[in-house]
């Protein structure tokens, strides 16, 4: 399959970041809606979405039994829909308990774990630029993170969702890893995902009934978001991403996802009235710098560290 040019791999990416950079204000306005918070509801929101998703992704199943790829294909996919799993499990649960500038951007400090992963993994050499890249926009976060929770004082365990959200980041960056590693293998993309979602969605499906949540009894608003996160943020947004990954180093996908708490934070801002402190305005463009710092060096032919 000929690789793609750099312009279409951008544009993939653009959208797939604004597609997810809609997922906190989804589980915030279903959080909302259903008066709940904790681990409890965030599993019904976690497994409803993967299901959803991988419903849509049946007929792709037909892909998954004609194409046959390396047995490790399938395992790295499985064990990225583990990897998934708990990375919404940790990651929805942490909206409850702090902001969602703090969240998102936490649960975006996987470009750093990612590079680690890569040069363990794949031997990957970071270009100087790329690195400076990471190191700004990881400062930028933090500003981010540290004004994140000076919105209000209404967040309970700030320190705790805090906490969620970076081992979101954790589960996150083994995902985009495994990802890369499945379809190097030979997995094309439509495979590769509905493996993934099934995997995660059955993985999450007994846990609700397990902590006494289960999947009824909500108000009909509720499962309208769990939709709308399924549509936009699992098969727009999470495919997106898949699909870049094959082509490009993860670090670079993860850099990319940096842009999604400036989305979340302004949509925040815009809904729930969650006016961003200087901390998070000045974060936020540090952030962009160290985007575009990496994106150009990407397409730098300069010798890598």
């Amino acid at each position: 399959m000929r690789s793609p040019q750099f312009w279409q791999i951008t544009l993939i990416l653009t959208i797939g970041v604004f597609s997810f950079s809609s997922t906190a204000i989804f589980i915030r306005l279903a959080l909302d809606a259903s008066g709940k918070l904790g681990l409890e509801f965030s599993l019904f929101l976690a497994a409803s979405r993967l299901m959803i998703a991988s419903f849509v992704l049946l007929p792709a199943w037909q892909t998954v039994v004609k194409h046959k790829a390396n047995v490790k294909a399938y395992y790295y996919a499985i064990g990225a829909g583990f990897s998934l799993a708990f990375h919404f499990v940790f990651w929805i649960t942490s909206l409850s308990f702090t902001s969602i500038a703090a969240s998102t951007t936490l649960v975006t400090t996987n470009p750093i774990w990612v590079s680690i992963l890569s040069w363990v993994w794949f031997k990957e050499k970071l270009k100087k630029l790329t690195i400076l890249g990471i190191i700004v926009a990881l400062l930028g976060g933090i500003l981010i993170a540290l004004g994140g929770n000076d919105v209000n004082n209404s967040y309970s365990q700030p320190m705790l969702g805090n906490l969620l959200a970076l081992m979101g980041a954790w589960f996150v960056s083994l995902y985009l890893i495994f990802g890369k590693i499945s379809q190097q293998e030979g997995l094309k993309i439509s495979s590769y995902s509905v493996i993934v979602y099934t995997t995660a969605a059955i993985l999450l499906f007994p846990l609700p009934f397990l902590f006494g949540s289960g999947y009824t009894n909500y108000p009909h608003s509720v499962y309208v978001y769990v939709v709308l996160m399924a549509i936009f943020s699992q098969l727009i947004g999470h495919t997106s991403l898949n699909w870049s990954v094959r082509w490009v180093s993860p670090t670079l996908v993860t850099l990319a996802i940096l842009f999604e708490p400036i989305g979340s934070s302004f949509l925040g801002f815009i809904i729930f009235q969650e006016i961003p402190s200087m901390l998070v305005l000045i974060g936020a463009i540090i952030i962009l710098i160290g985007v575009i710092i990496a994106v150009l060096s990407s397409q730098n032919k300069d010798k890598s560290v």
